[in-house]
């Protein structure tokens, strides 16, 4: 693991441990969840990372406007752990815009880890629309643009249905991508959430493909199992503290 992730997670700790020392008199929003989610198999921006079914962890950790996300992914026909990633992030409003920026470690098991830094805007409307652009700052040199629209409604007061499309644009991320630039994949995907106490259940189903010459070529080559278009589905169960 790359002195930076170790770097990270101390300037992670730093920083809450500052923060619990605030001199501000108004109570400063804290948050923690935990979630973890089994997947048919690990989908990431259009490639299938790996055949086998994905247990996939993940904590949140927010403080003000300061949040931090440690994601990690198990491989369960392999046994084996295939990558951990920390995300950091600072958010703020602008009117009805949220702004996120933020840095990413990929700590990876099989190939070499890499770091991104995103900027991400989300509009309060109908769908919440947002745009997201990832920088890649370390073992690529190219950026990767996501743009997302999605809608919840209730079904009851338990029961919810979530509705979400993306679309993607690559540009000469040549880190795994290949170099090219042209839109990348586009993802449909529904999810039902309930709650049974504490803990929200959410079983989703997904389907992914290509949405170019170059991008098929690319998922194809990358993917696990050689092929453009994927349908996969999962379950999560999260933990709000």
């Amino acid at each position: 693991m790359k002195k930076h992730f170790k770097a990270g997670v101390f300037c992670l700790i730093l920083l809450l441990t500052l923060s619990s020392g605030s001199i501000y008199a108004e109570e400063i929003e804290k948050s923690a969840s935990a979630s973890i989610g089994f997947f048919t198999h690990y989908m990431w921006r259009g490639f299938q990372i790996h055949e086998g079914a994905a247990i996939q962890p993940t904590m949140d950790l927010t403080y003000g406007n300061f949040g931090v996300n440690l994601w990690a992914d198990f491989n369960t026909d392999d046994q084996e752990h295939v990558e951990t990633d920390l995300t950091l992030n600072y958010h703020f409003d602008v009117a009805k815009v949220g702004i996120d920026v933020g840095y990413i470690y990929y700590a990876l098991d099989a190939i070499d880890d890499t770091e991104e830094i995103y900027l991400s805007l989300a509009y309060d409307t109908l769908l919440s629309p947002s745009i997201t652009l990832y920088q890649d700052v370390d073992q690529g040199n190219g950026g990767y643009l996501e743009a997302t629209i999605g809608h919840s409604f209730a079904l009851s007061d338990d029961v919810g249905v979530n509705l979400g499309a993306l679309c993607s644009y690559n540009m000469h991320n040549d880190y795994s991508f290949g170099d090219y630039t042209d839109f990348h994949h586009a993802e449909l995907s529904a999810s039902l959430s309930f709650a049974i106490r504490d803990i929200t259940i959410e079983p989703m189903i997904a389907y992914s493909f290509s949405m170019s010459k170059e991008s098929e070529d690319a998922i194809e080559e990358i993917s696990e199992d050689g092929e453009k278009d994927y349908m996969y589905a999962g379950v999560s169960f999260s933990l709000a503290f």
